[in-house]
């Protein structure tokens, strides 16, 4: 087959762009009037190769992104960013927090309308897929499809009380709880049907190999299962990843780092503060070699504050997820259990990393924690090093909710729900007080 990992961006843009067209919130029907061409795609290894990889698109490329909106949204409320320019109104709003964020936030919107778009083609791709002859080419599909379903399902589940039940009109909505348990119905069905056929290097050959798939399923399994309370399911998975294997997004000139793109241009956020916008006993160690590969001091004729780490050049990847996320899980988990002395080791995995051990490279590069720490402090300890190695991820608030956190430290709890979803679809929800 020809390879199509660089050849097929016109030919996704066409299908996605026709798709958001047609389509204002998840209630809409995702049609278009070259449908039955499309049906005819998604017959072939082909055709469900590039919609397949059109997933990636929709969810890292530009503002419309889930990648941008989820680090937007949940850095202003989470106080990991700064405005800089009260003239980006969806932004000054989430920066404001509480009643100034409405249904009107576009922001939201996109984050909304780009997590069903993506539902919706990864529901086409993992149905069609397993009517290919290439059972292993098929078991490609279904699992880089259902990253992506997950992360948006995951996404969605994080950010509102109540998610929709699928794609259509009129959609039911189901609790966050539920939403979680879908995405991890879906890694589910991908490892299986991956476990009985191993995925074929026709596959990989065509896709970005930049995502390791089975791993990256793994991992967001253990992250759903840690935010739904599962904990021996979520240390379980979180032991199945394999620690020295980056799974990340691809970027180049031509499809650029969005958050580089937002940051070179100094207009629209960047980082708090130097501490990551971290207070009291939560503020990181002075020398924590991350607080230099997040932020750095640039610009002239003063030179000020800027992000940095993922948002360096044009073309640094983006995690997937990074490995200390899965260590932290570990050390999270056995804190609850609690097994405080394991939670310890763990924890101390992530202090001590150098970068130089992260395929990323990300380390606070700290001597051990020693001495003897009571569940809380240990906990607390865990999510002062979620809140450093995991920064401008879009995790922040669902951590801040789990350790229990004060209100008064986030600026919204949950999201109202954009004003096309309550217009087109009667079962909208009642948004969140708060």
């Amino acid at each position: 087959m020809k390879n199509l990992r660089n050849n097929t961006s016109k030919y996704i843009s066409c299908i996605a762009l026709s798709a958001v067209l047609f389509s204002s919130s998840c209630t809409k029907e995702y049609q278009d009037p070259s449908r039955a061409k499309t049906d005819v795609a998604l017959t072939t290894q082909q055709g469900l190769t590039a919609v397949a990889i059109g997933l990636q698109r929709v969810y890292t490329l530009n503002r419309t992104g889930v990648m941008f909106n989820s680090i937007a949204a949940n850095g202003f409320v989470t106080n990991e960013l700064a405005l800089l320019n009260a003239g980006n109104i969806p932004e000054l709003q989430l920066s404001t927090g509480g009643n100034a964020v409405d249904g009107t936030n576009t922001i939201l919107f996109n984050l909304w309308t780009s997590a069903n778009k993506i539902i919706y083609d990864a529901d086409l791709v993992i149905t069609k897929a397993g009517n290919l002859g290439d059972k292993g080419y098929a078991a490609g599909l279904i699992g880089y499809a259902s990253v992506f379903k997950a992360l948006a399902i995951g996404n969605m589940s994080q950010y509102w009380e109540r998610i929709p039940d699928g794609t259509g009109k009129n959609v039911a909505f189901i609790t966050r709880a539920a939403g979680f348990a879908k995405a991890i119905s879906v890694l589910d069905n991908a490892l299986t049907v991956i476990a009985a056929n191993p995925i074929s290097t026709g596959f990989t050959s065509n896709v970005p190999a930049d995502v390791s798939i089975v791993n990256t399923l793994h991992a967001l399994k253990a992250r759903y299962a840690l935010f739904s309370g599962n904990y021996p399911l979520a240390l379980t998975e979180a032991n199945l990843v394999t620690l020295t294997t980056a799974s990340s997004f691809r970027f180049d000139a031509t499809s650029p780092n969005i958050l580089f793109s937002i940051i070179a241009s100094n207009n629209v956020f960047q980082p708090l503060n130097a501490n990551l916008g971290l207070t009291g006993t939560y503020v990181p160690d002075a020398a924590d070699r991350r607080l230099v590969f997040y932020t750095k001091m640039e610009g002239t004729p003063t030179a000020t504050l800027r992000m940095n780490g993922f948002a360096a050049t044009t073309a640094t990847p983006f995690p997937i997820y990074l490995p200390g996320e899965m260590t932290l899980i570990k050390a999270e988990v056995y804190a609850r259990t609690p097994d405080l002395p394991n939670a310890l080791t763990e924890l101390n995995k992530v202090v001590t990393k150098v970068s130089t051990a992260d395929p990323f490279g990300v380390g606070a590069a700290l001597p051990a924690l020693t001495g003897t720490y009571t569940q809380q402090q240990l906990l607390d300890l865990i999510y002062k090093h979620r809140s450093i190695e995991l920064y401008a991820s879009g995790l922040k608030l669902e951590d801040m909710r789990r350790f229990g956190l004060p209100l008064t430290d986030r600026k919204r709890n949950f999201f109202p729900y954009p004003f096309q979803e309550r217009d087109n679809n009667p079962n909208t929800p009642a948004d969140p007080a708060f």
